[in-house]
């Protein structure tokens, strides 16, 4: 939730006191597919009011720049775990890892069933292989949401739509998102660029889980890319240069300035290391985003943009670093924000319906240490 709003400045004109501090609560009266409505009615959850639910959101930036600004503590469960992961592993039926360098499937377990540890050894499973899949779960709403609160705060975005009465579990719906903006072939939806969630926040996403519980037949893939081979894919000397260097990185959401509200709306603004090191695995990670991260600090814009432009292609184009995934009805993807970006593809253009739940953790600060080492040296391979 966000702080109690001030009183607008004495300067702001005449009209603008009447603008609320936040825009009126929604929920929604889409037809939901079928796989997901019997999902919910399962769980409990209340579908008499409509669906999904969209609570009152914040209009002034400095609301939203309060949300979760202070200092919290983290301890990334990854950092508990067994290097072997034997109580994961040995539990599961098999361990797939889908390509070199990203992307392990792990079958024969339920996610709801997983004692501490081995959330603890999934975690740092995410944090060496950056997306781990799981099909054919039987997992509720609220059970996503367990889950990711072990593995830290809940995120509640100030511009999110959530299951009924369940905060923190987003809806991911593109029928949803097309009553404000219908996507075309030309323009698909929005998830369909390469990105990286919630790099706003002081201490932005960790671990994001979405559970699939409707998906097309033919097409809806999504794509992920791994940060860590993004940034070995640079030059030695490249490396020194943007080490230790910082961006800023905006918000996808826009609110008014209340210093300022007739200037228009505005996003939120933070600064973060475009190389990052993950507290678990201890490996340098490229963290930047074409779409969220903005001017590198104390360069010049155009020296910033030929820099950042350069290491989003590098980030997007090497498919050599990137797995493609095929979902199936009732699948979860855990994936680690701080070492990948991803991207959904809309290919099948809305002829088909898709439906999922998100849930993110909130992580730690972004932190670089330059005696930190690159995933391929920790694995003792050529990283010149």
């Amino acid at each position: 939730m966000a702080p109690s709003a001030i009183d607008p400045p004495a300067s702001t004109p005449a009209i603008l006191p009447f603008i609320k501090d936040t825009k009126e609560p929604v929920t929604h009266k889409l037809s939901i597919p079928g796989p997901t409505r019997q999902r919910l009615e399962k769980a409990n959850v209340d579908l008499s009011n409509g669906y999904p639910y969209t609570p009152g959101q914040p209009l002034y930036v400095q609301d939203v720049e309060q949300i979760r600004n202070k200092p919290r503590e983290f301890i990334d469960a990854g950092s508990r775990a067994d290097p072997e992961k034997k109580a994961l592993f040995n539990a599961a039926t098999k361990v797939i890892h889908l390509t070199n360098h990203i992307g392990t499937e792990i079958v024969g377990l339920q996610l709801k069933d997983l004692t501490d540890r081995q959330k603890d050894e999934l975690a740092l499973l995410i944090g060496e292989r950056s997306v781990v899949f799981f099909r054919n779960q039987d997992l509720s709403p609220q059970q996503q949401k367990a889950l990711g609160e072990y593995y830290g705060e809940v995120e509640v975005h100030p511009q999110g739509s959530y299951v009924p009465g369940i905060p923190g579990v987003s809806v991911i719906w593109p029928d949803l998102y097309a009553k404000n903006k219908k996507p075309d072939f030309r323009h698909p939806g929005g998830a369909s660029v390469w990105h990286t969630d919630l790099v706003y926040e002081r201490q932005p996403a960790g671990i994001t889980h979405l559970h699939n519980d409707t998906v097309p037949k033919l097409g809806g893939d999504t794509l992920w890319a791994s940060g860590y081979a993004a940034y070995s894919k640079l030059s030695p000397d490249f490396r020194k240069f943007i080490d230790g260097k910082q961006a800023i990185f905006r918000s996808a959401g826009e609110y008014l300035d209340r210093n300022n509200p007739t200037a228009g709306p505005r996003p939120v603004e933070r600064i973060h290391p475009i190389v990052r090191v993950h507290p678990a695995t201890g490996w340098k990670s490229l963290f930047v985003n074409r779409v969220w991260t903005g001017k590198i600090v104390g360069l010049d814009k155009a020296e910033s943009d030929l820099i950042l432009n350069y290491l989003f292609d590098v980030y997007e184009n090497n498919v050599d670093i990137q797995v493609r995934f095929k979902w199936t009805p009732g699948t979860s993807a855990l994936w680690d924000n701080r070492i990948t970006i991803h991207n959904a593809s809309w290919d099948y253009e809305g002829s088909e319906e898709r439906h999922g739940t998100r849930v993110t953790s909130l992580a730690e600060v972004p932190y670089f240490d330059e005696k930190a080492p690159t995933r391929r040296e920790a694995l003792g391979l050529e990283d010149n």
